[in-house]
Parts: C-alpha cells; sequence; structure tokens
C-alpha cells in the first residue's frame, strides 16, 4: 500500500458534508485497504468557520473554497455545497489545478454537465456524481457502466421522496395536500420552502441527468418538461382507487418508438397498484429501467438524508482514489448518439380526465364528439348525476399528448361542461 495518503478538499459541511467528513474518519482504515492508500481529509471549506464541527480539527477549516482548490497538492475535491455558483467555478477550478470531482449537485449537472465533462476531459480528471440522483442507491454506475452494453429504451422513477411522502400520505390516511406537507415539514422531510420538491424541480434535474446517461445523449434541464403536484387532491386519489391505481409524481425519460428521439418528463401520474412502482412508501425512492437484453430492473432505497447521500459520495471517493492510483479516468461523458429531445406534445400518453356537466341528455355525446374529433379513442367513462349537477370522468386509450391537451381545450369550451375538475397521466401499463 502506498503511504502518502490521498488528499481530499471537502466543499460544503452541511448535513451530506458533515456525514461525508464523519465516515471518512471513523472508516479511515478501510477505506485506506478499499483503495489501497490513505485518504486524508486537507481541507473543508464552509461559510460560517465558527460553528463547532465535531471530528473536524479547525484548522483545516477555511472560508476561502477558491484557494483551497487551488493548492495544487489536491486530489479529489468533494463538491456537496449545491447549487450553481460559486459550486461550477470551483470544479472547473479544480480540475485546472489537478483533482478530480465528486458532486452531488444535481441542478448544475442538469444544467451544465456537458461543460463540466468536457473541462474534466481537457485535463484529465474524473468527475464523478452518483449521490446526484437517488442518494444511496446506486443508479448512475449502473447505467453508464453495467448496461453500457444494452439499449435502454425506458426509465421510470419515484426520485424525490419529499413528494413521495406526501403522495403517500394523502393514499393511505385520505389527508389533502396541505395536511401532508405539513407533516413532512414537521417530520424534516420537507423543507421550509418545498418548492423545488413539490413543483418537480428537484425530480427535473434528476430526470435530466437519468436521460443523458441512459440515451448517450445529452439532455438539460430545460429539456425536461415539469409539471408539480400541488393540485392533487383526496378526489383524485379516490378516482385513482377506483381505476386499481394510486397516484404518483414520476419521472420519465424514455426513447421514441422508432428509437430516433428522447422525451423527458416530471408529472404526477396515476400507476395500476400491480406496478412495483406503487408500493415504494415513504421518502423512498425507487427507479424502473426498461432495456432491450436485461428487460425490466428495479433500483430501490432511500433516496435523501445525510448518511444515505454521504454513502453515494463516498463510493464515488473510493472509484475516484483508485483511478487516481492507477493513473487512469473512468468513463466520462458519452454523448455520441445525439439524440433530438422532443417536446411533450410528443409524448403517447393516457389521459383521465374528470369534468363538471349539466346532468341532460345529449351531454356525453358532445364530450364523445370532442375526443373522435380530435383523433383521441375513449377507454371509459363513468357518469354520476344529481340535482342537474353530475361529474364524468373519462379514461383514452394512448394519444399523443398534444391530441389530448387539444381535446381538454376544446371540452373547456362546451356550454355544457361547465368545469375541467382535474387531468392526470395515467402510466405503467
Amino acid at each position: 500500500m502506498r503511504t502518502r495518503p490521498l488528499k481530499v478538499a471537502l466543499l460544503g459541511c452541511g448535513v451530506v458534508g458533515s456525514e461525508v467528513a464523519r465516515i471518512m474518519t471513523t472508516h479511515a482504515d478501510d477505506l485506506a485497504a478499499r483503495i489501497g492508500a490513505p485518504v486524508e481529509l486537507a481541507g473543508v471549506a464552509v461559510r460560517r468557520p465558527s460553528k463547532v464541527r465535531e471530528g473536524i480539527p479547525q484548522d483545516l477549516v477555511t472560508t476561502d473554497a477558491t484557494a483551497l482548490v487551488k493548492r495544487g497538492d489536491i486530489d479529489v475535491v468533494v463538491e456537496v455545497i449545491g447549487g450553481i455558483e460559486p459550486a461550477r467555478s470551483l470544479i472547473t477550478t479544480a480540475f485546472e489545478h489537478g483533482a478530480s470531482v465528486v458532486s452531488a449537485n444535481k441542478a448544475l449537472l442538469a444544467q451544465d454537465g456537458a461543460a463540466l465533462h468536457a473541462a474534466a476531459d481537457q485535463h484529465g480528471k474524473d468527475l464523478y456524481y452518483e449521490a446526484a440522483v437517488a442518494g444511496a442507491i446506486p443508479l448512475i454506475r449502473p447505467l453508464r457502466e453495467s448496461l453500457a452494453g444494452d439499449k435502454v429504451n425506458r426509465v421510470l422513477g419515484i426520485v424525490n421522496g419529499t413528494t413521495n411522502f406526501i403522495l403517500d400520505k394523502m393514499d393511505s390516511t385520505g389527508a389533502g395536500y396541505q395536511e401532508a406537507l405539513d407533516e413532512a415539514t414537521a417530520l424534516g422531510y420537507a423543507e421550509a420552502d418545498p418548492t423545488a420538491d413539490v413543483e418537480g424541480f428537484d425530480a427535473a434535474a434528476k430526470a435530466a441527468i437519468l436521460a443523458g446517461i441512459a440515451f448517450h445523449t445529452r439532455v438539460r434541464l430545460d429539456d425536461v418538461y415539469r409539471e408539480g403536484m400541488t393540485e392533487v387532491t383526496a378526489a383524485d386519489f379516490a378516482s385513482a382507487k377506483e381505476m386499481g391505481c394510486t397516484i404518483k409524481l414520476l419521472a420519465i425519460c424514455e426513447r421514441a418508438e422508432d428509437g430516433r428521439s428522447v422525451t423527458a418528463r416530471v408529472h404526477p401520474a396515476m400507476i395500476p397498484l400491480t406496478h412495483p412502482l406503487a408500493s415504494v412508501r415513504g421518502a423512498y425512492n425507487a427507479v424502473f429501467v426498461e432495456s432491450d437484453a436485461s428487460g425490466q430492473l428495479m433500483f430501490y432505497g432511500p433516496g435523501a438524508g445525510g448518511a444515505p447521500t454521504a454513502s453515494a459520495v463516498l463510493g464515488d471517493l473510493v472509484a475516484v482514489c483508485r483511478n487516481r492510483l492507477s493513473g487512469t479516468t473512468g468513463p466520462g461523458e458519452s454523448a455520441y448518439a445525439a439524440l433530438p429531445v422532443e417536446g411533450m406534445g410528443e409524448v403517447v400518453t393516457r389521459y383521465h380526465i374528470s369534468l363538471d356537466v349539466a346532468d341532460k341528455p345529449g351531454v356525453l355525446a358532445q364530450v364523445a364528439t370532442v375526443f373522435a374529433e380530435h383523433g383521441v379513442s375513449i377507454d371509459t367513462v363513468r357518469q354520476q348525476g344529481k340535482d342537474g349537477e353530475a361529474s364524468l370522468v373519462v379514461v383514452t386509450h394512448r394519444a399523443s399528448d398534444a391530441a389530448l391537451g387539444g381535446t381538454v381545450e376544446a371540452l373547456r369550451k362546451l356550454d355544457t361542461v361547465r368545469g375541467v375538475a382535474s387531468i392526470m397521466r395515467v402510466e405503467g401499463e
């Protein structure tokens, strides 16, 4: 074993960063044995240096992250500060000064992953980011390496624990959205400002990363259709149960049937209770991968939290350090396919539509005519009426999202349709 330690700079020492430092210290002997050399925490960049951080010597703490990554003797920089800047500048500076990088920064990778990979390649360094998607679940490396010889056609997943907790609570207890959100906040699953989670921004960034790796195509955050879950109601869950379904916020990345394009999207959807993702409870994550040779694979586990995310960071750290010792680098960006990323209108899906309509003869015929005019076939219809008011629930067969959206807009214009109560896509069948 080499006696000179590999030096690690840690950028950020919050929930995840503090766990990374703790594991590096408590498991130092095991890490050294697995890597072939000891690893040493050489510096920790933070915003508040006066805060006491158990197990971290104060002389390692600095507020000058730029100076830390410029030292020249740093082998690996671990970036867990998040956000776009200064993370982007610090990572590129680390490459320029001879360090490889391990990151958990999904937002940055979804926005500028191609540029960061190019910088890593230019300087002959590694960029690893298993922790950026689904916490402790091994997912990036299986897609990038284990399935490198296969053709992935679809990635369908629950990649945000906060939203899954909320929807699971609504499903299991009949709670409303706000009530379930309040409980998630009280338990620490939801941030004080939950917008990034409940509006789908977090899941969309992860979808961009997954789609890029799965389809060997550059997919940016702007390419991902995003729809939040704040409008999901107890009534939606009641309708889902009548169909033998539940509701999940899904990240869906698909290759078109002709293989010539891809799509990436995040939105709430009904899925059958028989689908493996329907049984994912609480704050857990799960990702379902469909490929030509392997068939269907499912990856499941805790998708967030300090220790689970730190586990993924440390796994990358071991891999990068091994590469460092052998003078090699691991897999970089694979974007050779360069497939076009289509918009949401090209996606083929199904709709569950709940309409408030007048309770009188001929309404169903008018509604059916609108669907026919837009080339959308109806699968099932359920109607309930009382005292001149009625609800009409229509579930469609598969059609393009553009055609389905056009159908809904035309329905809104009918005199007999008093309102579109809810629209939900149906997936997983």
